[in-house]
Order: C-alpha cells, then structure tokens, then sequence
C-alpha cells in the first residue's frame, strides 16, 4: 500500500458572464449590463457528456426572452421572445485559455421588446440551456440592435 500526504484539489467550477450592448438606430451605444449569470444542471452534463466523448451537440444558440426566475434545473427561458445561431463561439488565450466566448446579435427588427432574461442554448430549441441571466428590463426597440458577448469559465479565470 502506498501512502501519500499529497492532497488532489480541483478548481474546476463553471461560472459565466454575460456583456449586453443595446446599440440604437444611429449606431450609439444606448445600454450596456454585465450579468452574473446561473450555469444549469444540463451545462453540468454537458461538460461530462463532452470529455467523455458522448457526442453531444456543440452549444450553438442564445435567446432573450421577456419573463425571469429560472434555476439551475431549469431546461428553457421562462418566456422565450427570440432566438438567434451565435454568431462565434472562442476559446480564450494564454491565462485565459479555459474560458469560452460565445457571441450572439440581434439585428434591427429581431428579438424586440421588454428584454428581461437570456440564456445560452445548446439546440435550436427551448430544452437545452446552458447558462441563464435574468436582469431589469433592457428595451430593444424595432430600429435597435443588441449583441451578448457570454464568456464562460471552467476553473480559476
């Protein structure tokens, strides 16, 4: 029997953040929010699902939606207003390299409303959330567009 007083500790915890800019018609920024955000119970197994090469479909989507109060067991927004294919998924360099940048726009015209809550989505549907912000009202009118930056981070950036 082999004994150690080696100690084996993990700082793998996912955590997120969420950067929305509102840009108004005129191209000027109107709004801008950092978001703490709720990693779900499905981004959980995700990341297992992926390292165990399970096959799982790579996260692709984000909504906004106009409702607020989901959990970590939540699998949808609460009221889904518009969802759009990100528009880059990177990952991070150097000390930053265990974090993911997923990108997301909504142009004039997509996804207008009272925007309350976003999340980020693995299938063009409304059952697999990944992450999930809710926030006060951002008002994304029809000649306004939006883009959410989301970086997430597995371990200790």
């Amino acid at each position: 029997m082999i004994k150690s007083d080696m100690e084996f500790k993990s700082s793998l915890g996912i955590k997120g953040r969420a950067h929305l800019q509102l840009f108004g018609a005129d191209g000027k920024l109107k709004d801008e929010r950092i978001i703490e955000n709720t990693i779900t119970e499905l981004m959980d197994a995700h990341v297992a699902d992926a390292m165990s090469d399970i096959g799982d479909a790579v996260i692709g989507y984000m909504a906004v939606g106009t409702g607020s109060g989901q959990t970590s067991a939540s699998t949808g927004l609460s009221a889904n207003l518009d969802r759009n294919a990100l528009d880059s998924t990177t990952q991070g360099a150097a000390g930053d390299d265990n974090d993911v940048i997923y990108v997301c726009t909504w142009a004039a015209g997509d996804g207008t409303g009272a925007i309350t809550e976003a999340g980020i989505l693995r299938d063009d549907d409304d059952t697999k959330l990944m992450t999930y912000a809710d926030f006060a009202v951002v008002n994304k009118l029809a000649a306004d567009s939006a883009v959410i930056t989301w970086t997430v981070s597995f371990g200790a950036s």
